[in-house]
């Protein structure tokens, strides 16, 4: 079937850049012979494939019913489900998309649809999940929220803390009431407590009218204090008091006013920690900690990365011009070994950087942020932009190379896809030509 050794090169260099973007992939030639094939694709379809088999006769064998084999006779491009073994005996779902190409072939992107994907996933209150003790924790929601106590969330920034705290609320009596939150730590003690407790006209420079602040703004529902522990101590002793009296004195008056809120507070770091440093009240530790609910970090449930990436996707496609339409294998190992010291929110940030960096229908390993491919990781060798007059002095291929990586920044997952070529070949060609240093 091949012709030359050359284009037996082509497709090789063709089927690596196919697998890198697509995962598994066939090509097929006119008469719909497999050409080519990745090493993922046979993995997926359970059998051998040597060039020249019939795609049809490969994908749908006598079934009756042969959506692939009738589409592609008819040189039309489809997405349909195949049915092939699995590695246990078993049965796969397999999704083949065929796409026609201008010389009269294929190409066939291959992705296993697992009936049970959508199992034991939950997505309530904002919160996207099919990790157990993810699971478990919206369980404990369910149960916490119809209660009066007061809530302790634990768990790193990022991490979604204010989104449990919301489910409590609207799991609550206080649902119809109002949700009030305030970051203890994003204002200074004398801005702080004004804005808490509110202040009297005249209670300083500034203040020219009476303000109720947070509490009373609370009053029917719930007031989520973040970063509870960065509460300073003659503020925390206000706050022991407005939890036990049902009262709240603003700044600059005399008069209580009586309050009916539920408190719920989160925080990065252990409070028994911060007692015993002397940087938190034990006596109002145990008024706000009656329930601690403890948010487990991304690290802690890898399970979720390619669930919440998908969501990110979907959620920003309804928002930019740019539409993705899959997530390479390459970009989604890089997602899932990363170690998210961001937690969800570095994730969401991360693919929102990789919808205004990158271009067209597939995100690549390439859009990710640099920390996610490793600072240095795809940068240009000196070596590469040395001079004009050295570069015209490479063999062709080089000079290829060395301009695909010059328009692609440096990047080069970028110029591997533009040479049509995966990252190993690339890297191993650049050694021969003296373009990178190891």
């Amino acid at each position: 079937m091949l012709s030359s050794p050359h284009m037996a090169e082509d497709i090789t260099a063709l089927l690596e850049a196919l697998e890198e973007l697509s995962g598994p992939a066939l090509v097929l030639d006119p008469q719909l012979r497999v050409v080519g094939a990745t090493r993922q694709s046979e993995e997926l379809v359970g059998t051998p494939i040597t060039p020249g088999t019939l795609a049809p006769a490969l994908l749908c064998g006598e079934g009756p019913e042969r959506p692939v084999a009738e589409a592609l006779a008819a040189g039309r491009p489809v997405s349909a489900y195949v049915h092939r073994p699995g590695p246990e005996g078993d049965e796969r779902v397999v999704r083949v998309r065929a796409s026609p190409l201008r010389s009269g072939g294929f190409v066939l992107l291959l992705d296993e649809e697992n009936d049970g994907e959508g199992e034991g996933v939950e997505h309530r209150w904002g919160i996207t999940t099919r990790d157990p003790s993810m699971r478990q924790l919206l369980r404990d929601i369910e149960k916490v929220g119809r209660s009066e106590s007061c809530v302790l969330v634990r768990g790193e920034t990022g991490s979604g803390k204010e989104l449990v705290a919301r489910a409590l609320h609207e799991t609550s009596p206080r649902a119809s009431g109002p949700f009030r939150a305030i970051n203890c730590a994003a204002l200074p003690p004398n801005l702080l407590e004004s804005t808490l407790f509110g202040h009297a006209r005249g209670a300083f420079t500034g203040a020219v009218r009476d303000e109720p602040g947070q509490v009373r703004l609370a009053d029917g529902g719930t007031l989520f204090l973040d970063e509870v522990a960065e509460l300073p101590l003659d503020l925390q002793a206000k706050m022991l008091r407005v939890l036990q009296e049902k009262t709240v004195i603003p700044v600059g008056g005399r008069d209580p006013v009586a309050v009916d809120v539920r408190f719920i507070s989160a925080t990065h770091q252990s409070l028994r920690r911060a007692v015993a440093d002397g940087r938190f009240r034990a006596d109002l530790m145990y008024r706000i900690r009656v329930i601690p609910l403890f948010l487990p970090s991304l690290r802690e449930r890898r399970g979720d990365v390619a669930l919440l990436t998908d969501r990110f996707v979907a959620e920003l496609n309804g928002r930019f011009e740019r539409q993705v339409e899959r997530i390479t294998p390459g970009a989604l190992s890089l997602l899932e070994d990363y170690d998210w010291p961001g937690n969800v929110r570095e994730l969401m940030n991360a693919i929102e950087y990789a919808f205004v960096m990158g271009e067209g229908a597939a995100l690549t390993d390439a859009d990710l942020p640099p920390e996610l491919r490793g600072s240095d990781e795809g940068r240009v060798s000196p070596r590469v932009n040395a001079s004009p007059t050295a570069d015209l002095q490479l063999p062709p291929e080089a000079r290829r190379i060395s301009t695909a990586l010059e328009r692609a920044a440096g990047h080069h997952a970028r110029a591997a896809a533009a040479l049509g070529m995966s990252r190993t070949t690339l890297w191993r060609r650049m050694k021969k030509y003296g373009l990178a240093t190891d």
